[in-house]
This record gives C-alpha cells, sequence and structure tokens, in this order.
C-alpha cells in the first residue's frame, strides 16, 4: 500500500481528525489519527497489518515467534500482525501506572518479539513496552506501527518499521501557535493525562 491508500484507509472512516489534541506524551497536535476508528473494520485492519508485514526484512519474518503490544491502542493491530506472521499475540498493560505482561501471558527467556504499537510520536510509549517485555524474558529485535508520526525521529530502541511515516507538528502546551491555542483541547488518546 502507498502512503495515500494507507491515509485513505483513515479518511473513509473519518480516523483523521483535524483540531487540537493532547497527545499522550503531552505534545499538542492539530492533527491526530485515531485508529481504533480505522481498525473497527476487521477487514481494513487485516488489509492494513498484511501490508506492514509485506514490507519486513525477511530476518524479522523468520525470526519472530511472538508479537507483543501494549494496551489499549496496539492490542487490536498487534493481534492481526500476529495473525498475518502466524505467531502468538499478547499485550501488556497499566494496571498500576508501568506496562507488565498479565494476564496468564509469559515469554520463554530470549523469546524474539516484535513489539507492535499502533502510532508512534516520542517513541516513550514503545520504550516503555520494550523495557516491560524485557523484564519478562522476551528480546525485542523489531519494533513496528501502522503510524510514525515523529517522520522517523523518534528513537525506539530497536530497529522500528512503520506501515506510513507522517510529518505532523507538535507543540509543548507553553509554546502552542495562536490558532492551535485558539481551539478547545481534545485528549482522544487511552492514556489519562
Amino acid at each position: 500500500m502507498t502512503q495515500d491508500e494507507v491515509l485513505a484507509e483513515f479518511r473513509a472512516v473519518e480516523a483523521l481528525l483535524e483540531g487540537h489534541f493532547i497527545l499522550s506524551s503531552g505534545l499538542r497536535s492539530p492533527k491526530y489519527l485515531q485508529c481504533a476508528r480505522v481498525l473497527m473494520d476487521p477487514h481494513r485492519a487485516g488489509r492494513l497489518c498484511q501490508a506492514l508485514a509485506d514490507g519486513f526484512p525477511e530476518w524479522i519474518r523468520r525470526e519472530v515467534t511472538a508479537v507483543v503490544a501494549p494496551a489499549m491502542g496496539g492490542v487490536i493491530v498487534g493481534y492481526e500482525l500476529a495473525r498475518v506472521l502466524n505467531v502468538d499475540s499478547m499485550f501488556v498493560e497499566r494496571p498500576t501506572g508501568t506496562f507488565e505482561l498479565r494476564r496468564g501471558f509469559r515469554l520463554t527467556p530470549g523469546q524474539k518479539v516484535l513489539m507492535m504499537e499502533d502510532v508512534v510520536t516520542t517513541g516513550l510509549s514503545s520504550r516503555e513496552a520494550i523495557k516491560a517485555i524485557e523484564e519478562a524474558g522476551g528480546q525485542v529485535i523489531a519494533a513496528a506501527c501502522l503510524v510514525d508520526r515523529s517522520n522517523g525521529s523518534a528513537d525506539v530502541g530497536v530497529p522500528l518499521y512503520p506501515l506510513i511515516k507522517l510529518d505532523v507538528p507538535t507543540y509543548a502546551p507553553d509554546a502552542l501557535p495562536a490558532d492551535l491555542a485558539a481551539l478547545p483541547a481534545v485528549k482522544p488518546g487511552s492514556r489519562a493525562a
């Protein structure tokens, strides 16, 4: 899929939003990709994850034995990518504010894992998820996401394979342009402010 085809999938379900958004990182943005809406249709989610997997180097397909995603945003894409790769799917969650593997999920020591996100902006959530996976015994050999909002600048500590890269501006709350500051701020993500 081309970048335009991927964005058409988001636009088709009104998942590319414009306004004043508070991102999970605390940064502000005039655009937000509501991945939950684009993933509502299992066929669309499958197409996007298949396109993502088609772009992986062969060594990922050969070595990965599990996909682990951070809850909430990564659960569906993690599951769909695991289905495409024919490996196990698990997720980490933050019951007390820090990611951990729960619900009986287990990784064998050194098990090779791909960490899957829906959107990467600063890479903070990805790094936190990778830390939890490694603490649970997994070896994260790569990460993937549907959308890299950092346009390639986020460092997650392992190779990152996005389906698309977008250069969407982000701002510190105290450095907003006047037109963005004039709009009410909305926090659409899954992490509390």
